[in-house]
């Protein structure tokens, strides 16, 4: 069941049309689906039911605390990578022992506030983060509950901007001294380690390396466990791709099915770090058409929208579905770059894509635009990030405003003397 879908010619959300929803916020503006977001997760969390787990958003795949508290109802833990993210989460409802810390440079501040407000388990990067969390937890007088990441060597098949898991990764620790440094957690006075943990990669569209890695890090649990080691927790981390435009992208419970065989007799709770699967076909980001112009060699559509709303495009080279909001049967095919204002060549949402005719004025959706979207929007040439609305069946929800100009310079200050 898909939430964004066509009833007469128009685009839906739920139960609203998106050309009403434009007409009341303006255009740029992002639009979720609650509906989709608490299917996708029952749908994650129902395909590993069969071994103990706990589901973490991915909170830097969206992080608006609206959707983190809808999610927080379903039972869901967060994966954080900063004390903002860690804010959220709390702000949103999720309880900190649903919580993991993740990162390869976490800072005294944030280690001292993830203590503080009890985490389940930080995700240790570094022998040298090993050792600073163990003395601030001995200066908190409390012992710190950690997971040791293991970059295990395995090629994901993605992009190698997200790729986190092949030996020139700038995470975790090298496989082969996980054990020295398990033994060396498990002397310092200020640490508890509960668990192991993994992270490969993002978008992967096959079960392969995680079945390569999984086992690679259930090893290493068994492993330690027969040292008298107690780990709890095993955290396959996350990464499962979705479909953006004709991947071929497995069901959770495919990969539940690949996975869980591996898991199943090693005595721990496995933790998953899911976000785009979660998130990503829940959004769309809606744009206006602009200007139509001709070039040389290309023809342009000019939209508000741009790379600073959303940045995937320009730096993944990822391809998003891009569709009119009312659609025209009779509308000719056209090859076009969709690009927005900013003043960069690398300002596009789509290159050389084929696409129906369109006018200024008209409405265009980008699908899959609710992971990784708006959490990596920014302000570039002082433009004002964009809305974001949660349809909840027949009601929108403005769940973040639009900025406004002031906005842009909250925090500046000009200094009198100059």
């Amino acid at each position: 069941m898909n939430d964004f879908v066509y009833r007469d010619g128009v685009l839906f959300c739920e139960e609203l049309r998106v050309p009403d929803i434009a007409e009341e916020v303006g255009t740029p503006f992002y639009l979720y689906s609650k509906n989709t977001f608490v299917r996708h997760f029952q749908v994650v969390d129902q395909a590993f039911s069969g071994i103990p787990h706990l589901v973490c958003f991915s909170v830097k795949a969206n992080s608006n605390v609206a959707i983190l508290h809808l999610l927080a109802g379903e039972g869901a833990g967060a994966d954080v990578v900063s004390a903002g993210e860690l804010f959220r989460a709390l702000k949103a409802g999720i309880d900190p022992k649903k919580i993991v810390f993740a990162g390869p440079g976490k800072t005294t501040a944030e280690i001292e506030y993830a203590l503080q407000q009890g985490i389940l388990m930080f995700n240790v990067e570094s022998s040298q983060e090993l050792k600073l969390i163990d003395q601030i937890a001995q200066n908190m007088d409390v012992r710190a509950p950690i997971a040791l990441r293991v970059n295990p060597g395995v090629d994901p098949k993605t992009h190698p901007y997200i790729a986190t898991g092949l030996k020139q990764s700038k995470f975790g620790l090298p496989l082969k001294e996980a054990m020295a440094e398990y033994e060396v957690a498990q002397k310092l006075p200020g640490l508890n380690p509960v668990g192991v943990h993994q992270h490969i990669g993002s978008q992967i569209l096959e079960s392969g390396p995680f079945e390569e890695s999984v086992q690679k890090i259930a090893n290493l649990a068994k492993n330690l466990r027969e040292l008298g080691i107690d780990i709890k927790y095993i955290n396959i981390g996350g990464g499962f791709g979705i479909q953006y435009t004709d991947e071929n992208a497995p069901a959770p419970d495919q990969y539940a099915a690949a996975l869980a065989p591996l898991l199943a007799d090693s005595g721990c709770s496995i933790v998953l770090e899911v976000g785009r699967m979660i998130s990503g076909n829940a959004g769309i980001l809606v744009t206006k058409v602009l200007y139509e112009k001709q070039g040389e060699e290309k023809k342009f559509v000019v939209v508000d929208a741009a790379m600073n709303d959303l940045i995937r495009p320009s730096l993944y080279q990822a391809v998003h579905q891009i569709v009119p909001v009312v659609q025209e049967d009779d509308a000719a095919e056209q090859k076009v770059d969709v690009v927005g204002p900013v003043c960069e060549s690398a300002d596009f949402l789509a290159q050389d894509y084929d696409m129906p005719e369109v006018e200024p004025g008209d409405l265009l959706a980008v699908l899959t635009a609710g992971a990784y979207g708006f959490s990596m929007s920014s302000n570039y040439n002082s433009r004002p990030r964009v809305p974001e609305i949660l349809v909840s069946g027949r009601k929108a929800y403005v769940i973040r405003c639009r900025e406004t100009l002031e906005d842009l310079i909250r925090g500046e200050a000009i200094p009198q003397d100059l």
